[in-house]
Parts: structure tokens; C-alpha cells; sequence
């Protein structure tokens, strides 16, 4: 067993790469078009097109989508306000990526890219044609300073996701280089090819970490057209928008102009969408799409009501506890809590066994943990034994179980077990500490009403325990300042992946983003072996490597008990108005709706076939 134990920590520390050499004056790379995590990208140096899109969609048509809540903002690069929907159709990044690989980007605002072969750095040529809406060009002098003020005062996100940035500067008249720092992180420079690309001359005089309704000038596809604060915000297709025939942009961006119309919640924006008050919906209720479509427009082909398979990662979503919280920082209690969760009867009562459920943070993808450990995974996860729960190298992660009847009685006394081990027992029908008497309640705080139906019999069920979860829902400027401060106890939260996980990581799962109001660590983890993993992830030097390093992960943060794991779907339920065209084929990893387009000839008959219903 030593001798197999030592082979598995030789194993992983070769798995874990040595500190690069800083980047030396004069050092050249490869010139490319694109780049892939890992591989090499689909489309050559001189393809035309995605092969998801028509490249000859035609252009035109208004459409109307919704949004719930409201906004006081239209800037979505910093901590305040609520910004509006959507702003990301008015800047342009250095890269775009397709919708049918893991993880590659082709070249938009730069012409070219340039990296090593380590990638400690890499550069981009910029196009001379590239212009704001302005009519000024794009320069590298506004790449440079849209790193600089988006790490400066932007959203503490990119803070944590430029971390491993050590620098740019320009290395010509359109040329830009990034240099990195620390171990080898070959998702650094998609991560930059992915920045928003922002003004200098904009945006110098004007104070970007406050909140604005001033239309900001960008690069991008659409521009603002019309703004009422918290009710609608509609944009226009630029109709000499520079990067219109760039392959990356040709059969997208074909609406003329984009309505959202926001709505206080839900229920009211669902029957605004059946009256016709809006174009497009993705249905994320399953009550709601096995029984409020049965209308007349339905059965009359008016609205179209569909299912669309993809094969992108559905991440994790589920009841998320903030272990800041004293009561929810012992893993035991977050375990017995997960007991009183009966998804079985959810999803049998409620959702019309629409769901499966959920097992992995990286769930419906390769890089989520079955089973037990393999041995790649041990060798990743052998150095940390004595650190982790026994069960991470010894069983493999289930969430708790029932028949599905609504009786669950055996799961509460497993439940009541961990908890009596944890320092808790029942005094007169309530759970308390037993060294201080101190009650067991908290709060699970909704930002909608559509949760109160799922989170009221958890809430009954815990109940049972002597636990009193009290059920909020509040509006959504209300929730989101609320989560961003950690000012929670338990919330339903998302956890989404990609194919190709690495930086974002950071932000989900570091301690250094747990102390960070406004990251995405939500449940507040501060542990120094995820810290480790997710920098193993974010250096993976290959796809087998980062599969093994991710299931690893994977592995460590289902046996923290940080969430009671949900459900997720395999398809996107849509349901539109029969006013839209679209391409024959369906990118595996997207819905692609900024590929459809408006059929005029449909658009116009709309009203007539209306009144013959």
C-alpha cells in the first residue's frame, strides 16, 4: 500500500508544472488566426463562416424579449446598480468563440494572434478597420486601457479573473501584448481574447464605477436606441457596423432592432408572452410548460412550442448554504440538511418527472465524477489525504434518496443522527445548540415566487427536524444586492460550466473570492486544497489532464456538502411566435438564437392568422 500510495503522489506532482521563465525582449510565437484550449481549432485561416449559421440570413425585423425586475443602469462593468439586459451587443472583443467546439475563438477585433508555445504571453494585431460607432478607430491604446480600468474599478470579478495578468503594452502601432505570470495557464490568452473592448476616449472624463443611463459608445453589432429606466431598453443593428461581413459575424446579428420589456415577475411576463406582448421565451418552469401552453395560438401553429437537445455542460444548480453562517460552517449539518430535501416527490409532484437529478458541479459533460475514483483522479487527489473526507478516495457521490412517496422518514433520523453528532439535539419540539440552547433557524432567501413551491415542503420537511426555515422572496434589485454583500443564509443557486473550466473557477470556489463581496464564491468555501485544485485545473497542459484534474475537483466540492444538489434538463424548451427563421443545424454547445432572423412573410401574415383562430 506505501509503495502504491507513493507511485500516486510521483504521479500528481508530475502532473503539476514548474514556474515559467519570464517572457524575454524579442521572444516571437506563432502567428495564428485562432486558438483552442486544447488541440486545434475547426475552422482554418480561411473559412467563411460557422457552419451553424445562414450565411445569407437576411437582415431586418423588430422582435420584443422580456426580462424580469428592472435596471437603473447602463453600465454592466461595475459593482453598482442593476444594469440592463443584453449591453454586451455594444462592445466587440479581441476574439469570438464558436458554438461547436469546447473551448476555441477566431479572430474579431484582432487580425491576428501570436503566442509561444507555453503560452507565457500572447499578442494581438489589431484590424485597421476596426471603428467605435463613432467613426474613430479602435486602437491598441483602448485595449490597454480597457484592462486597466476594468481591473482598476470594475466588477471585483475581473480582478480575480485578470489575477494572473502581469502586464500590456503595446509592441507597435496595431499590436498588443499580455504577459502572464506564474505556472502555465494556457487558458490566459482566451480568457483576453474574450475581454470587452472599451473606449479610452469615451469613457476618459466620465466616472465608470458609477452608475449611468447614458447610452455608452461602442463597437459592437447593436447600439441603445431607446432607454426607459426599469421598463424597457431597446437596441438597433448598426447598420454600418465595420465587423458585419468578418466570418465570425456573417448569418448573426440579423434583427433590426431588440425590445426587452421587463416585467415584475414571472407569471405576469408568462401571460404577457401568450397575449402577444413579446416574441420569444425559454421556458425554465416545468409545470408551466406541461400546462400553460395549451391555447389556442399553441394548437394553431401561431406559437411554436419546441424542445431543442444540446450537449452543453448544465453545471449545478441547488439550495446553497452560506457556510459564513456559524449553523452551516459543520459539513455535518449541511449534510443532514440534504436529507430533508425529497427531490423524488419534486420532481414526481411538480415537475412532471421532467428532470434528472443532479450529481456533479459539471454535470451532462466528461469532466463530471462517477463513481469511484479512478486512477487518474487518485493521483491528483493522493497528496491531500488526511485533508479530505475519507469518503472523496472510497465511495462515489450520491445526494440522498427517497421512494418518492412524500414519506421520509427514514432519511430525517438519518438526518437527526448527523446533527446530534454535530452539537444539536430537540428541546420541547426544537432543535438547539446543546451547549448554548440557541435555536436552529434561517432563512432561504427567493428572488421569485416560482421557488416558494419547491422550497415550501423542504421547508416542512425541516420543520420536522426542529429547524424553522423561514421562505423570503424579494424583488430583484433587493436579492442581487443582497447576494453580492453574502447578506443570506441559504439561496438557490447556479453554478455554470463550460467544457473547458479554468480562471472562473477562481471566482466560484477561492478563498481569495470568499472575502470579495460581488464574487461568485456565494457559499463563502476558504479551503487551501480546492485553492490547489482549481490552480491544477486552470494549468492543465492537456484535455486528459484537465478531465482528470476536474473530476478531482469535481469530487472534493460534492463531499463538502455545500449544496443540496437540484435537477437539470438536456434541451432547451423554447416557445415563439411563428415570426422567426432559422439555420438548419443547431450549434451543440448554444441555442444560437443570434443566428435566427425575422421571415418577413410571416411576420406579416401574424395578425391575419390571428383573427382566424
Amino acid at each position: 500500500m506505501e509503495s502504491m500510495r507513493l507511485l500516486l503522489i510521483l504521479a500528481a506532482l508530475a502532473l503539476v508544472p514548474a514556474a515559467r521563465p519570464a517572457h524575454a525582449a524579442g521572444e516571437t510565437g506563432t502567428l495564428t488566426h485562432a486558438l483552442a484550449m486544447h488541440g486545434e481549432p475547426k475552422y482554418g485561416p480561411d473559412f467563411k463562416h460557422f457552419d451553424y449559421v445562414n450565411p445569407e440570413a437576411p437582415k431586418g425585423g423588430d422582435i420584443r424579449l422580456h426580462a424580469i425586475g428592472t435596471f437603473d443602469s447602463l453600465n454592466g462593468f461595475n459593482f453598482k446598480g442593476v444594469s440592463a439586459l443584453a449591453l454586451g451587443g455594444l462592445y466587440d472583443t479581441l476574439l469570438a468563440n464558436s458554438s461547436d467546439e469546447a473551448f476555441s475563438e477566431y479572430g474579431l477585433l484582432a487580425e491576428s494572434i501570436e503566442v509561444p508555445e507555453d503560452r507565457s504571453w500572447v499578442a494581438f494585431t489589431m484590424r485597421d478597420e476596426a471603428r467605435w460607432h463613432d467613426g474613430k478607430p479602435v486602437t491598441v491604446n483602448d485595449v490597454i486601457f480597457s484592462f486597466e480600468i476594468l481591473k482598476k474599478k470594475g466588477h471585483p470579478f475581473y480582478r480575480a479573473y485578470y489575477a494572473s495578468v502581469a502586464g500590456v503594452e503595446a509592441v507597435g502601432k496595431r499590436k498588443v501584448r499580455f504577459r502572464f505570470s506564474g505556472s502555465e495557464n494556457r487558458e490566459l490568452p482566451l480568457i483576453i481574447g474574450q475581454m470587452p473592448i472599451l473606449p479610452k476616449h469615451y469613457w476618459e472624463g466620465r466616472a465608470f464605477e458609477k452608475t449611468t443611463l447614458e447610452p455608452p459608445l461602442g463597437s459592437g453589432p447593436y447600439r441603445i436606441g431607446a432607454v426607459e429606466p426599469g421598463r424597457s431598453i431597446v437596441y438597433e443593428r448598426v447598420e454600418d457596423y465595420w465587423g458585419a461581413g468578418l466570418p465570425v459575424n456573417r448569418g448573426r446579428n440579423n434583427f433590426n432592432r431588440i425590445r426587452y420589456d421587463y416585467y415584475r415577475d414571472a407569471t405576469i411576463a408568462l401571460e404577457a408572452f401568450k397575449a402577444g406582448e413579446y416574441h420569444f421565451r425559454e421556458e425554465n418552469v416545468s409545470k408551466q410548460w406541461a400546462a400553460a401552453y395549451d391555447i389556442p395560438a399553441v394548437r394553431g401553429g401561431l406559437i411554436i412550442k419546441e424542445e431543442i437537445p444540446h450537449e452543453r455542460p448544465t453545471g449545478m444548480q441547488g439550495f446553497a448554504f452560506n457556510t459564513r453562517r456559524s449553523f452551516f460552517a459543520d459539513p455535518l449539518v449541511r449534510e443532514a440538511l440534504a436529507y430533508a430535501f425529497d427531490f423524488e416527490w419534486t420532481t414526481r409532484s411538480l415537475f412532471y418527472g421532467q428532470y434528472a437529478r443532479t450529481t456533479s458541479y459539471f454535470s451532462n459533460s466528461e469532466l463530471a465524477a462517477r463513481g469511484m475514483p479512478g486512477p487518474e483522479e487518485l493521483a491528483v487527489l493522493e497528496p491531500y489525504r488526511g485533508r479530505l473526507p475519507e469518503e472523496v478516495f472510497t465511495a462515489g457521490y450520491a445526494p440522498p434518496a427517497t421512494e418518492g412517496s412524500g414519506r421520509i422518514r427514514g432519511n430525517l433520523g438519518r438526518a437527526m443522527k448527523l446533527l446530534k453528532r454535530a452539537g444539536w439535539r430537540m428541546e420541547g419540539g426544537r432543535l438547539v445548540r446543546a451547549d448554548t440552547g440557541e435555536a436552529f433557524d434561517f432563512e432561504i432567501l427567493l428572488n421569485s415566487p416560482t421557488w416558494e413551491r419547491i422550497a415550501l415542503p423542504f421547508r416542512k420537511n425541516l420543520q420536522r427536524l426542529g429547524i424553522e426555515a423561514k421562505v423570503r422572496t424579494v424583488d430583484a434589485a433587493q436579492y442581487q444586492k443582497r447576494v453580492e454583500e453574502f447578506d443570506f443564509d441559504m439561496i438557490v443557486d447556479v453554478f455554470g460550466q463550460s467544457l473547458s473550466p479554468g480562471n472562473e473557477q477562481r471566482d466560484f470556489w477561492s478563498s481569495a473570492a470568499a472575502a470579495e463581496p460581488g464574487s461568485r464564491n456565494t457559499i463563502g468555501i476558504e479551503d487551501p486544497v480546492v485553492d490547489e485544485l482549481v490552480d491544477l485545473v486552470i494549468a492543465a497542459p492537456d484535455r486528459r489532464s484537465l478531465i482528470a484534474r476536474t473530476r478531482a475537483l469535481d469530487r472534493v466540492l460534492l463531499w463538502g456538502h455545500y449544496i443540496i444538489p437540484h435537477w437539470h434538463i438536456r434541451s432547451y424548451r423554447v416557445a415563439y411566435w411563428d415570426i422567426f427563421g432559422r439555420p438548419e443545424v443547431v450549434p451543440r454547445y448554444s441555442l444560437g438564437f443570434d443566428s435566427w432572423w425575422v421571415d418577413a412573410n410571416r411576420q406579416k401574415s401574424l395578425g391575419a392568422r390571428k383573427k382566424a383562430l
